[in-house]
Order: structure tokens, then sequence, then C-alpha cells
């Protein structure tokens, strides 16, 4: 098969669709031929050589994936020759064929493109872990989601209004903040040109945001306490802003707030699989009564790897780039 390999950390010229050995599906298993994959921050950061995929995870980076089955491993029920499929993946989507544990399979929504299926299963999963799981987000709570116009600020937004919660977000073009206007964002924030602890504060007659999804870090965390409620939760998701900063300790205690940090791609496959059945048990029917969809930027071919890390990196998208197979 084919697959995006990365011989040395670099830019995105790095990338190369080469020839590889197929995967095998081990006991727990299938095999999924890939339709689409879609990019993600993490797979920036892989082929820059600063997020190895985890001891015994495929080599090529891809952390979702959508498809059909084509092999039933060892010790698998459930699952059938030729069902189409999304998968969560700790590494391989970019590629013709990954093997996927089962328990982090999900059928395609009805309703959803198989090939837009593949934007769903990294961001669903992180939002509802960390929005839901993780910070217990409530009707009438206030959610603040930086990145709005991102893969999981869109998901994050269209959630949060299905249950009923407030959403703040921020972006950086007017263009961004208007398309998160339209999955139904009702505090729009430009950060190049706005102060979000501010604007917060002014929209929630000084409350502040009950749950932040943080992807920044290290810059935004002393600002993200400051526009915490009193029994607020931050759940970090990201370090685009860097890994280290200062926290006033203080500041937390005086709102009783509480900090979350997790990524999905370490976690133990029993963690993977409670997450997956959740988003089954909750998410799936809100997609497939289309209350919520995925929000695809563009498709490109799995060949141009290259072209779609320059999208992310630059920022040029909305939502999700997609890699299609060949």
């Amino acid at each position: 098969m084919h697959a995006i390999t990365i011989s040395e950390p670099g830019g995105p010229e790095a990338l190369v669709w080469d020839e590889v050995p197929d995967p095998v599906a081990s006991e727990g298993e299938v095999l999924v031929e890939v339709v689409a994959s879609a990019v993600n921050r993490a797979d920036i950061m892989q082929r820059q050589g600063f997020y190895n995929p985890p001891p015994g995870a495929s080599p090529y980076p891809g952390l979702e994936c959508s498809g059909r089955i084509t092999e039933i491993g060892p010790g698998v029920s459930g699952w059938s020759v030729g069902d189409e499929v999304c998968a969560l993946l700790a590494g391989g989507g970019y590629a013709e064929k990954v093997a996927v544990p089962a328990g982090q399979l999900l059928p395609v929504p009805a309703g959803i493109d198989l090939k837009q299926a593949a934007a769903l299963p990294e961001v669903v999963c992180t939002v509802w872990s960390n929005v839901f799981m993780v910070a217990h987000l409530r009707p009438t709570e206030t959610l603040l989601v930086h990145g709005g116009s991102s893969g999981i600020g869109t998901m994050a937004i269209q959630l949060a209004k299905a249950v009923g919660a407030k959403v703040a977000v921020t972006a950086g073009t007017k263009e961004k903040l208007d398309y998160c206007a339209e999955l139904g964002a009702d505090i729009l924030i430009n950060y190049r040109e706005q102060d979000f602890v501010a604007e917060i504060a002014q929209a929630t007659g000084g409350a502040g945001a009950d749950v932040i999804l943080d992807n920044m870090g290290a810059k935004y965390l002393d600002r993200n306490v400051q526009a915490l409620a009193v029994n607020g939760r931050l759940a970090i998701i990201g370090l685009q802003g860097g890994i280290k900063a200062e926290l006033n300790i203080a500041a937390l205690l005086g709102k009783r707030a509480a900090i979350s940090a997790t990524s999905l791609r370490a976690r133990p496959l029993g963690e993977k699989a409670a997450i997956v059945a959740a988003v089954r048990e909750h998410v799936w029917p809100l997609i497939e009564s289309g209350q919520i969809r995925p929000v695809v930027d563009r498709e490109l071919a799995m060949s141009e790897a290259p072209a779609a890390h320059q999208v992310l990196e630059d920022s040029g998208h909305i939502g999700k780039v997609l890699l299609v197979a060949p």
C-alpha cells in the first residue's frame, strides 16, 4: 500500500507519499481501507518531531479516518467486512489501509457522506470527553472556545448549543467569527482586536465563563483563569501558545476553579473505547437528526498532504481539511 511517511522532521515537504508494507489486523483489531483522513494540529507536531506516536502505533500521521472494513481480526465481534466506518486512531490515517482497535470504530452516521465522516472522530471525541465528561458543561452555562473556527471549535459550538449552553468564541477574522455565529455562537471575540477577558466579563455581567476549552496553553493560562466564573473549569487541549507559564494559585482558589489537561492519542485502549462509546450514545443521534454536522473546508488528495499541512499552518481554513485516498 501507500502512506505518507516522514523520513526526518521538517516542514511540509517532509511528508512523502511512499510505498510501505500493508498493516495487519491483530487481536481485537479490524483492517480498514481508508477513503479519507483529516488533518489535525497533532499531525503537524509529529511532522516537526515534537509528538511521536505512542509505542505500538502506526508511524504514519493521521488521527482519524473513514473507510470500509476489509478484514476482521481475532476476537472482534459486532462488525463485518464491508461495513462503512469512521475511526479514532493513534496514527496511520494518512494511508490506504490502517489497522484499528475495534473499540475505536464508529458507524458512519446516517445522512453523512463517507468521506466527510473522516472529519468527525477526533474532534467529536476531543470535545465530548473534555467539555462534557471532564468539565461537565451544563445547560444555561457559558462555554468559551478559543479557536472557534477550527475543527474542534466548530464542533464545540454545535455540541454546546445542542445541550442548551451559551457559547463564546475567539477567532482572528470577521469571516471566521461570522461563520461561528452561523453555527450558533452567541459571543464573538476577535482576539487580534479585543481582550477576551474583558469581553467575557461584559457579556456575562461580570460572572465569567463556566467552562473554557483552550488550545493555547501557556500564553493564555493567566487570562483564562481571570475569565473563569466561580466554580469554573478550564480544559486545556493544546499547546499552540507554549508549554510553561506561571499560575496564580490564589486566583484559582478564590474562584474554586479547576484546570484539566488531556490528550487522546496516548490514552489506554479502554479509555478510548469508553469515550467512543459515549460519543456513539450521545452525539451520533444529534448528527443523524441534523442538529450537528461536520464542517469541512476542503478536500485534497492524500498525496497532497504537504499542501494540506500548509493550509493549517497558515490558518487559512474553517473547520477541517480532508485528505482523500486514491
